[in-house]
């Protein structure tokens, strides 16, 4: 069966699923998650990624009602939900409805007319293994939404208003990658983006290589709250180098002469967490020209020093995480490995030749079962459109033919 049989399928199998719920007919809008070949905690530092979307999503299928609320229901929670729209301040339920919450409030801040309806979520992203499920929901629901109230919004817009509505409800203090990867993801391309200025380069990955997510099956419980402390050391950082120099207002804006020159006046720890944001933009750039060079030596040298650097500069990788970066890297037919995410468990991302595929994923699961005791999952994909790219009706403030060239 052919991807756009199963998505055809995938569709009706949705739809039979809402009329079973809640009756009637309904439309369907799909997002991405995302996995980030290189460049972790960069986004929040005005920095560059190089993320793609990847074959897994979620789908929101809605229907109109005439009520003023929104009924959610989840089919991978079991769980159900009544939003009220009239409601004058909504407080998070610390659910996956504060995601539709937070996108719903951002649209009314906005002064869009958000209409009753009911949403059937289907969650096809693991959760909780860094690939940006949240992303993809938030991003399903806006376009879901904008349908609903048949009105248009510019596609780098949508990712901004997903990207607020985490920061200020859900209390994810996440940058822009993860929604920007959900809108503008391409097929068989990695996203080379500046999280500045938001310009975008599309970097092709070759053909042979397939993309390799393995979950360790972990998320340590401090992931959240250690996430948001380096986006405050960070700041810390920011602050202490915009004394000493004119024109920084984000780790983006030192180079590794400025670390040499005035690093020494942070204390280790913070020093740690700026080495590795510099170094982080600089393997980033290297790696985007490297792939698109198709040489995937270099490429799987920098990802191997990215992890590195997120475990010990950065420190957020885990011991689970560490196991399977070393045990890929034994494997033939690998070319890279590293953490990718927020870090403290999820999964990793492999580059790996097409034809050792059967053989990495057996030797991985194995191995790191005999290693840790857990099974693994261990996904195969390739990178995939967007939401934006997949849904040509909407409003464009970009050619996606030609996307802006980095400055």
């Amino acid at each position: 069966m052919s991807q756009e049989a199963k998505a055809v399928a995938l569709d009706q199998e949705l739809k039979k699923a809402f009329e079973t719920c809640f009756g009637g007919a309904s439309r369907i809008f799909r997002a991405p998650g995302r996995v980030n070949l290189i460049g972790e905690h960069t986004d929040y530092n005005q920095g560059f990624v190089l993320p793609a979307a990847i074959g897994f999503d979620v789908a929101v299928a809605y229907g109109p009602t005439e009520t003023f609320e929104l009924k959610v229901h989840s089919l991978q929670e079991g769980d159900s939900a009544a939003l009220d729209l009239s409601e004058a301040l909504p407080q998070p339920r610390g659910d996956w409805t504060d995601y539709i919450r937070g996108v719903e409030l951002q649209f009314q801040r906005l002064k869009y007319s958000v209409k009753g309806a009911n949403l059937l979520v289907d969650g096809g992203v693991p959760i909780g293994g860094g690939l940006s499920s949240s992303a993809a929901l938030e991003v399903a629901v806006a376009f879901s939404l904008l349908d609903l109230m048949d009105a248009r919004m510019g596609p780098v817009d949508v990712a901004k208003l997903c990207q607020r509505a985490e920061n200020e409800f859900v209390g994810a203090h996440c940058g822009i990658m993860d929604q920007y990867s959900s809108v503008f993801g391409r097929a068989g391309h990695a996203l080379l983006l500046d999280c500045r200025t938001l310009d975008i380069r599309y970097v092709p990955i070759p053909k042979n290589v397939s993309l390799v997510i393995c979950n360790t099956m972990v998320r340590h419980a401090i992931g959240s709250s250690k996430y948001n402390e380096r986006r405050s050391e960070c700041e810390e950082c920011v602050r202490y180098f915009a004394d000493r120099i004119d024109g920084v207002s984000a780790l983006r804006d030192i180079t590794q002469g400025d670390l040499d020159e005035y690093g020494g006046g942070l204390s280790p720890t913070l020093l740690r967490r700026a080495r590795h944001v510099v170094s982080e933009n600089a393997r980033v750039l290297h790696a985007a020209e490297a792939l698109q060079n198709n040489d995937l030596s270099t490429v799987g040298r920098l990802m191997q020093a990215s992890h590195v650097s997120l475990r010990d500069d950065y420190e957020v990788s885990c011991p689970e995480l560490n196991i399977m970066v070393d045990l890929a890297c034994r494997i033939p037919g690998l070319h890279g490995a590293r953490m990718t995410g927020g870090g403290f468990g999820g999964c990793t991302i492999n580059l790996v030749e097409s034809d050792s595929i059967d053989l990495f994923k057996s030797l991985i699961a194995k191995q790191y079962k005999q290693a840790t005791n857990i099974d693994p999952e261990v996904y195969v994909t390739s990178a995939s459109d967007g939401a934006g790219i997949a849904n040509h009706g909407l409003e464009r403030s970009w050619n996606e033919n030609e996307p802006a060239p980095l400055l």
